[in-house]
């Protein structure tokens, strides 16, 4: 099944079921008013949702109306946290080349990951606010997923289990903030704005051959103003799986429902598929020595991220944001 949330009723939204078209839509009301509480009692309400999605499938849900993505939210505005990690070595390896670092010996091994913004969570259509373009805003196309209860120390197979939902995420980076933030020591903060979320969230059953138990497959299409940026496979070079990945996470703290776990930027190595950044399609450029310096993005810009089935329908619902000058207080 499908399930969104509409940007109304609160900071939590209102849970919706969404058709496979992702056309129409009914309320989730009768199990569960918004993800946040069916995640905390999945094991309640889900064989609910999915009757619902049943229905909707077969057109015989009660209250059904056509959806607008422009009317959601995150479909989890409020998460117990977002985690995010740099599952693709392609993407490290050229960031390192690009500024002539040597490759850490626990590349392999230990996966890179860091805590970001935990709400507000943007929709589909939110817009990307900067204050100034001096930010060197960039966009990064991920896949993410939500997880149930996760127990501290846990193992692959518990990890794995605790998957409900897949989503493709714009994982938002202020480049040019971030330097001056790692050199203080300690992580950073103003060069991670909010991420924002495709329009629906997706069942593990839903995907099919998509979703192996340990990775989303599918080529994830980034589009700038029209043009494209890349279409790598987000099943292929993704190094750390999600299971390995939320072991990781869940070393050293428990992981509650609802907690978000990015994929990192999607990459692979056949130049062909271009690059789910602005940032690393710079790191290209540099590191072979090409005769072009890609711009970060600009006031007006347009990003698309979306992944589509065999048929050319999309399967999360795109990402389309437009950056915007942050408003003046005053203007709030």
């Amino acid at each position: 099944m499908k399930l969104a949330s509409l940007n109304e009723g609160g900071p939590d939204g209102s849970l919706i079921v969404v058709n496979t078209a992702l056309t129409h839509a009914v309320s989730a009301a009768l199990y569960a008013p918004t993800m946040r509480a069916a995640l905390d009692d999945w094991a309640v309400v889900a064989a609910g949702l999915k009757v619902l999605a049943e229905d909707l499938k077969a057109g015989q849900a009660v209250g059904s109306f056509e959806l607008d993505f422009a009317a959601l939210t995150a479909p989890l505005p409020r998460a117990a946290q977002f985690l995010d990690a740099s599952g693709y070595l392609n993407h490290l390896e050229l960031a390192r080349r690009a500024q002539g670092d040597s490759l850490p010996d626990t590349l392999e091994t230990d996966p890179l990951m860091y805590q970001g913004v935990s709400e507000p969570m943007g929709g589909p259509r939110n817009p990307i606010y900067a204050a100034d373009e001096i930010w060197g805003i960039d966009f990064e196309a991920e896949s993410a997923v939500i997880t149930g209860d996760v127990a501290m120390g846990a193992g692959p197979e518990e990890a794995a289990k605790s998957i409900r939902l897949i989503m493709l995420v714009n994982d938002v980076s202020a480049r040019r903030l971030v330097p001056a933030e790692l050199e203080k020591g300690f992580g950073f903060i103003h060069g991670k704005p909010p991420s924002a979320f495709s329009a629906v969230a997706v069942t593990p059953d839903e995907l099919g051959s998509a979703w192996d138990g340990q990775r989303l497959h599918g080529r994830l299409v980034s589009t700038l103003n029209g043009d494209l940026i890349g279409d790598p496979d987000c099943g292929v070079e993704m190094h750390f799986s999600y299971p390995e990945l939320l072991v990781h996470a869940a070393r050293t703290r428990p992981l509650g429902p609802g907690t978000i776990l990015g994929s990192g930027t999607v990459s692979n190595s056949d130049r062909a598929r271009g690059s789910s950044c602005l940032l690393e399609r710079r790191m290209i450029e540099k590191v072979d020595k090409l005769d072009r310096r890609t711009s970060l993005m600009h006031f007006g810009d347009v990003i698309n991220i979306d992944m589509v089935d065999g048929e050319g329908q999309s399967i999360f619902g795109a990402i389309e944001q437009k950056m915007l000058q942050m408003p003046s207080a005053s203007d709030n």
